[in-house]
């Protein structure tokens, strides 16, 4: 079903297109010496789009791009929606028998049209002309708008290849805005290495002791006002930017819980990178995946959750090897990649002391998660269970949170095994039995008795 919102989307960047598309035109004439409509393609005029409530016309309206970005926002487009208008720099040069090393351009693994590099814009935009070309290169800084907000940019080329032979990459964010006109939430891939985490609980079923529920506080306030202070109270140039904050206790005790639900409370979406799962062999890949992450988390005010930090964030080792070495350069890689992060960062481990210390001072905050008290197992249990089933008579919660030292998910993983067992029964009556049977199954996993 076309919404009204891919119609308007569809509708300007038709007109986007015909723009684009009358360029090639005036670049192919003058490139051939022949006369054109236009004396230069900068004389081309723009469409406008002041009036036009589209994502890509907010988003020209926003940023307020010069010709040349505007040019190479569509250009990175172009592959994507409308492919065949770039078959003219298929042609070969007959000479040498391939496309001309002006029109630069790749092919990808499975697209059998042309990719445009860096080079293809250089070529329709500045021609002959060194000067507009260097002016142009400003573009693909890191410090531009494309890079900042993680827009658009030139894929990397092997080294020693000229840059500008990358090809033009836009962010599949920006590709959902202008097309369907929202922005899809990534899943987990081989690119992305990360999952939403969410959670259909609420920030009152949270339950913890009171010394790790007040620790929440600050991470809260610097979610709320992170802007206030960096901006209109001028810390940014004293701060370093994001928030990072390490979680720690035992498993089951409410670390990812936690995480899940300061981003609902926050408005923020939540990604769990398991590191354990993250972390290659192959030496490059597992810098090369996180950077995936960070990449497209930038600018969008996620929170990041890394669970099991000790894979990677442990202590660093002696130097022995080569893979040693390799090793470490990628703990190095990540302490400058978080700090760099301008949203918040949550770092997971079951020991704060299988940390580097070095790492562990970086952080703003430090929460233990201990195992829960009995009264806090109390509420644990209470909580639990369904309102649609009863307790037999014989059961007494409090003598139970009292007798087994259990932790949260844990305790949950009971209340499952105990209500799964009075379905298999056809009763909605949970009993004590199924309760001491799970309760047993938790402690096996730990080598424990009852």
């Amino acid at each position: 079903m076309v919404t009204e919102r891919i119609y308007q989307n569809a509708q300007d960047i038709a007109s986007e297109l015909a723009w684009f598309n009358q360029i090639l035109k005036v670049r192919s004439l003058l490139n051939a010496g022949k006369e054109a409509d236009y004396a230069d393609v900068f004389d081309v005029p723009l469409p406008s789009y002041e009036n036009s409530s589209s994502g890509y016309a907010q988003f020209l309206n926003k940023y307020r791009l010069s010709l040349e970005e505007r040019f190479l926002l569509i250009f990175a487009l172009v592959p994507h929606i409308k492919p065949e208008l770039l078959d003219v720099f298929l042609q070969k040069n007959d000479s040498i028998n391939q496309i001309y090393t002006e029109f630069g351009g790749k092919k990808g693994k499975n697209h059998t049209g042309f990719l445009p590099t860096g080079e293809t814009a250089m070529f329709i935009l500045a021609g002959n002309d060194l000067a507009r070309r260097f002016s142009i290169y400003k573009c693909f800084d890191g410090s531009h708008v494309f890079a900042k907000e993680n827009i658009l940019w030139l894929d990397e080329v092997e080294k020693g290849e000229p840059f500008l032979n990358g090809a033009i990459i836009i962010s599949r964010e920006y590709l959902d805005l202008f097309t369907i006109g929202e922005v899809r939430k990534p899943s987990f891939s081989a690119d992305f290495p990360a999952k939403l985490l969410a959670t259909a609980m609420e920030w009152e079923d949270l339950v913890l002791n009171p010394l790790t529920m007040n620790q929440f506080d600050e991470i809260e306030n610097w979610l709320l006002n992170e802007e206030t202070l960096m901006n209109a109270w001028g810390m940014r140039k004293k701060l370093k930017p994001g928030y990072r904050a390490l979680f720690y206790g035992p498993p089951g005790t409410g670390k990812s819980l936690s995480a899940a639900l300061l981003g609902k409370r926050t408005n923020r979406d939540v990604y769990r990178i398991d590191l354990s799962k993250v972390i290659s062999k192959f030496i490059g890949e597992t810098e090369k995946n996180l950077a995936n992450i960070f990449d497209r988390a930038e600018s969008k005010n996620w929170i990041l959750f890394f669970d099991e930090a000790d894979a990677l964030f442990g202590k660093r080792t002696s130097i022995s090897d080569a893979h040693d070495r390799y090793a470490n350069q990628e703990v190095s890689y990540l302490l400058q990649r978080i700090e760099e992060y301008n949203g918040l960062i949550i770092l997971a481990s079951n020991l704060k002391s299988n940390l580097d210390e070095a790492f562990t001072r970086r952080f703003q905050s430090m929460i233990h998660f201990p195992m829960p008290k009995p009264e806090e197992r109390l509420q644990l249990w209470e909580k639990g269970f369904s309102g649609q089933c009863t307790l037999e008579e014989k059961i007494n919660l409090q003598e139970i949170a009292r007798s087994y030292d259990l932790a949260g998910g844990s305790i949950i993983n009971v209340i499952q095994h105990s209500s799964l067992m009075a379905l298999k029964r056809g009763q909605n009556i949970i009993q004590i039995k199924d309760i001491i049977e799970g309760v047993k199954r938790e402690y096996h996993k730990t080598g424990r008795t009852i």
